[in-house]
């Protein structure tokens, strides 16, 4: 997860229409129904972050998951693990990563900028398809949630590895003209990737992606990015035999803090 502390302080953004929900974990079956897509990608060694099931054998998530924060260097599929629905202990499915598309103009080296919040974008392809009636994946909206919509965030957090936590009312307070998303959302280290849940025609969908956390002043702001085709791109290319996709120029590490450990 990333923190930009200074970059959102002086945008005038407006308040909810609606009050937000409050955040609460899903630590039974009951509670979790539904969700179980959204799982835990653990990175070994690293951390971990949020990735959801978009099929049977694909996840999505934030694109700087899937770099080291202390050397910059990607991280080797070998060492990601996608748990599906982890909630204490244990998981619904259990699957390793084969292959990996990352948005072209994604540059770790960049940082929190927020020209890269807009590209933080990766699919991800699961070793085994996960085929389960338990889990259902989540398509992917085709429009981003507009100004003062409300929308909903389920995530893994820094205090929260062992159980997902929902969010299941916050709102849209900006859509900017540089493909960052502003969110009234309560995210912590450990929810890069965590997906944002808007009713499309009837249906939960995926609008956009956790990236980074923000300030306005003492007010806490979660930052995502519109998905329009990018994801049904990056899925193009895992098909025709393209992984780990990558913007040119260094990868470099940051001081930021991206990831937390489990």
């Amino acid at each position: 997860m990333r923190h930009l502390a200074l970059i959102l302080a002086l945008l005038p953004l407006p308040a909810p229409a609606q009050q937000d929900s409050r955040l609460h974990a899903l630590q039974t079956g009951d509670a979790s129904r539904g969700w179980e897509a959204v799982g835990r990608l653990d990175m070994q060694g690293v951390g971990f972050c949020t990735a959801t099931l978009i099929a049977p054998d694909r996840v999505l998530t934030a694109a700087h998951c899937l770099f080291d924060r202390t050397t910059g260097a990607r991280l080797p599929e070998n060492r990601l693990e996608f748990l599906a629905g982890f909630r204490t202990g244990r998981a619904e499915a259990i699957r390793g990563v084969t292959r990996a598309a990352i948005w072209p103009a994604f540059d770790f080296a960049a940082g929190a900028d927020l020209s890269n919040v807009s590209e933080d974008i990766a699919v991800l392809e699961l070793d085994r398809p996960v085929r389960t009636t338990a889990i259902q994946p989540f398509r992917v909206g085709e429009l981003p949630a507009g100004s003062g919509a409300a929308v909903a965030v389920v995530s893994y957090g820094r205090g929260r590895a062992e159980a997902p936590s929902i969010q299941e009312t916050c709102h849209v307070l900006d859509q900017r003209r540089d493909g960052v998303s502003v969110f009234s959302c309560q995210i912590d280290f450990g929810s890069s990737g965590s997906p944002v849940f808007a009713v499309e025609g009837g249906e939960v969908r995926i609008v956009s992606l956790i990236s980074a956390r923000a300030e306005n002043g003492e007010r806490p702001l979660s930052l995502g990015m519109r998905l329009a085709g990018r994801v049904q791109a990056l899925e193009a290319a895992l098909d025709q035999g393209v992984s780990g996709l990558n913007a040119p120029g260094p990868q470099g590490a940051r001081s930021s803090a991206r990831f937390v450990r489990p």
